[in-house]
């Protein structure tokens, strides 16, 4: 396509656009976040066990996964605003059918293969939308403003959610989608979608070796919490003493390896690959990449621990919850929106490298904050400066990644992004998880072990039943498992007490590894560019 054609014109039409393009990229990470605080009431209803709807959740995270970069190729061969359309209406069509599901098979049908399909088609056309509307030196303030949009629903579903769990049904949320689905399509008349004149060329064999690898790659994650990440867990399936999980990851990665180098293979065949392996080797491109990556780990993380730090060791409700998050929402889109406007020259690595700066300081005060024993308002201040973080990124990683090919490639670039941020989202959530509760218990027994109050038999029963899996619970939780159990008042107290430590420690873990992740990106942002696109 030549570089400005088929931009918006007018201002109002740009605002149109965009607004477009930003509720279809908030939809989509809205399925994300909004259920998790309903998943016991979705279950009741339609007659299934939580493991169910986790498996349902798991499922839609996978067709996401493995579809994504083959999406991305779709949209070239049909063009991008056709693959957005048509992706809203599958999409539209599955949240009806999810609001209407009477059991499991058919939510599955809905909200895991309906909604995953047409999310692979939307989000990569997004981010080639983008590229086709508007010109080279608004792309920055664009990319912020739709990227925004995902975080910001990430932020807002366990309030949308609780709201919804609390004082309607979850139900209504998803007809809401169909009503949100119906608006864009409306919209959507107003994008232009500029052909690059050459027909592309789908790769059956690239697509089947890029599904199974990243797919096997992300189901072994999303089981990491269940079946342990090395070791196995009791019941655990293992191979050679070792977790099933090591196995799916290994194989993941060699389906990826054999996914390269087939596209290599014919490139020098002169044939067209899903992706050509020359990316890869883009320096700008796999930066932003490496920056979206880290960017979605750590704020999926963070995602994962304050809500469990708000709902389970404060007892706040979902909606308190909610509400309590939207410092970052604000501050998010706040600094995605007004450092483009603002600083339109600045150099793209160094605001990141502040991004990356703000996240740490904010996951740093978040751990500090936890010992001083005070109310929910602790969150506050910490939050503030991981959304500025967030923003700042969000305002140009998708700038820098879609500048570093030609515009006709961009929905390709959108593929892979999606994939990116997929594999950062699933790796954050698993591995927020895993440290905090395998710092959780270490903690929990070795307080329970220093105990005097605790008789040995006890002590033991603990050792042996934490083997397979500590669960993160509120005192009043294992105040009632303890009164059920006919445990004594002061062993009771010893292990409310140990149970308290024990989570702060955890949460603790936790914040440590993503500032730890946060600290290691700084590594690769020598790869993004100093200069904004349009003046390089």
């Amino acid at each position: 396509m030549i570089p400005g054609a088929g931009t918006a014109e007018s201002s109002a039409g740009a605002r149109l656009v965009l607004l477009t393009l930003a509720a279809g990229q908030f939809l989509m990470a809205l399925d994300s976040s909004v259920m998790n605080v309903s998943i016991a009431a979705v279950a009741a209803d339609v007659g299934t066990t939580v493991t169910g709807i986790q498996g349902a959740i798991t499922a839609y995270t996978l067709v996401m996964a493995m579809f994504m970069i083959p999406g991305g190729k779709v949209g070239a061969l049909i063009g991008r605003r056709r693959a957005f359309m048509i992706g809203c209406c599958i999409y539209g069509c599955g949240s009806l059918t999810t609001a209407l599901a009477p059991n499991l098979a058919v939510l599955l049908v809905g909200w895991s293969l309906l909604e995953g399909i047409g999310a692979v088609l939307i989000l990569p056309a997004v981010v080639a939308l983008v590229a086709g509307n508007f010109a080279a030196e608004r792309r920055a303030a664009a990319y912020g403003l739709v990227a925004a949009a995902g975080a910001v629903a990430i932020a807002l579903g366990p309030l949308i959610g609780g709201f919804a769990a609390t004082y309607l049904s979850w139900r209504w949320v998803f007809a809401g989608e169909v009503l949100v689905v119906t608006g864009i399509l409306l919209l959507a008349r107003r994008l232009a979608d500029v052909s690059s004149g050459k027909r592309p060329h789908i790769d059956l064999v690239g697509t089947v070796l890029s599904a199974l690898g990243i797919g096997t790659f992300v189901y072994g994650v999303l089981r990491s919490d269940e079946w342990g990440w090395f070791r196995p867990k009791p019941d655990a399936p293992a191979w050679l003493g070792v977790s099933l999980v090591v196995w799916l990851m290994l194989t993941g990665v060699l389906l990826i390896w054999l996914f390269v180098a087939w596209g290599a293979h014919l490139v020098e065949r002169r044939r067209e690959p899903l992706i050509d392996p020359a990316l890869l080797h883009n320096q700008q491109l796999s930066g932003g990449l490496t920056m979206f990556f880290f960017q979605y780990l750590v704020m999926m993380g963070v995602f994962f621990v304050v809500p469990l730090y708000l709902s389970v060791a404060l007892g706040l409700s979902a909606l308190a919850t909610g509400v309590r998050l939207l410092p970052l929402s604000l501050t998010l889109v706040a600094a995605a929106t007004l450092v483009p406007r603002l600083l339109p020259d600045i150099s793209p690595r160094r605001v990141v490298r502040l991004g990356i700066v703000a996240m740490f300081a904010g996951a740093v005060i978040l751990m500090a904050a936890l010992d001083t024993g005070a109310g929910a308002e602790i969150v506050t201040v910490p939050l503030l400066f991981i959304g500025v973080g967030m923003g700042a990124l969000a305002s140009q990683l998708g700038s820098v990644t879609v500048s570093a090919v030609p515009d006709e490639r961009s929905a390709e670039v959108g593929g892979v992004q999606n994939a990116v941020t997929n594999l950062g989202s699933s790796i954050g959530t698993a591995l927020a998880g895993s440290i905090l509760l395998a710092a959780l218990t270490s903690s929990f027994l070795t307080n329970v072990e220093q105990n005097p109050a605790v008789p040995v038999k006890v002590k033991n029963e603990a050792a042996i039943g934490l083997q397979s899996g500590a669960t993160f619970l509120s005192d009043a939780q294992l105040k009632t498992a303890l009164e059920e159990a006919g445990t004594n008042q002061k062993v009771a107290q010893a292990a409310l007490e140990a149970n308290a430590d024990a989570r702060l420690d955890g949460l603790r873990a936790a914040l440590a590894i993503l500032a730890f992740a946060s600290v290691l990106a700084m590594y690769f942002t020598s790869r993004l560019p100093t200069a904004q696109p349009r003046s390089a």
